[in-house]
Parts: structure tokens; sequence; C-alpha cells
């Protein structure tokens, strides 16, 4: 069991690193002005994101940050689905954070308040991905529950 669990991390790890790459190349145009991160859409909304893939940057998160960009966020991906738990402490801007699917399927959006160490627990428990944005971006680009973005647009 221990291995095929390393097996599944080594996997997501790696298409991470595609996913990353394949970003850079592909969307280098539309990511200038967010440093070069590559570019999630949804078709009538996009986002810059930096990628959350290992334990340490995944409890780091957006901690002691000051501020985030407009539409920039944080892209948890994580290596099997699961029920979702994220909290606040040393994080000091208001955030959203959206829970998917591995489809890319929006499923929950939560909001996040600067230093509450309540956890927001999701209520699926099939989710993989997490997009932490500012405060208010999910509802002032119209981005919903059901909206998708497509995992394989950054796969070779």
């Amino acid at each position: 069991m221990r291995s095929a669990s390393k097996l599944g991390l080594s996997f997501t790890l790696l298409c991470v690193l595609a996913i990353t790459s394949a970003c850079n190349q592909d969307t280098r145009s539309k990511s200038d002005s967010q440093g070069g991160l590559p570019i999630l859409s949804f078709g009538h909304a996009e986002v810059a994101v930096e990628f959350a893939i290992d334990p340490a940057t995944q409890a780091k998160g957006l901690m002691y940050r000051n501020s985030l960009p407009e539409n920039q966020g944080m892209l948890f991906v994580f290596d099997r689905p699961k029920q979702m738990s994220f909290w606040m402490r040393n994080t000091h801007i208001p955030l959203d954070i959206g829970y998917f699917t591995a489809d890319g399927i929006l499923r929950e959006i939560y909001p996040l308040y600067p230093h509450d160490e309540t956890s927001r627990r999701s209520i699926r428990s099939d989710l993989l991905f997490a997009l932490e944005v500012n405060q208010g971006w999910y509802k002032k680009y119209g981005v919903k529950p059901g909206d998708k973005f497509d995992p394989s647009d950054f796969i070779d």
C-alpha cells in the first residue's frame, strides 16, 4: 500500500512538472504580466498560478505574504483525491479557496480570513486541486461551481 502511494505521488509530481513546463512554453505571451507564471483558464476568466505540489510548499501556502496580485493565485495539487481542509495561520491577506475534482471542475468555494485558524473543510471527499485567490476573485470574474479548467491543457 505504501509503495502504491509513493508511486502515485511520483506520478503526480511528474505530471505537475510537465504541466509547469508546458505552461511556461505555451502561455508565455499570456503570462508576462504575472512574471511568467502558468495561466489557468476557465474560458471566461484566467488566473496566473504558482504550484504547491510538495508537502512543504503546501504547508506554507501563501503564509507571510502581505499582498497577492489581482489575477494570481496558488494551485495546490494533491497526489490522490481526498476531503480537503485549509486554515489561515500566518496568512495576512483575505482569500477565497476553490476545491476541484480531478477533472478540473470547481465544486466548492469558501472565503478564508486572515489569521483564522479554523479549518475550512470541504464537503466532498473526491477533490484533487485547491485554488487560493484573493477574496472576491471568483465572484468578480464569474467563476462558480460547475466551471472548469482542463488539466490536460498543461500536459505535453
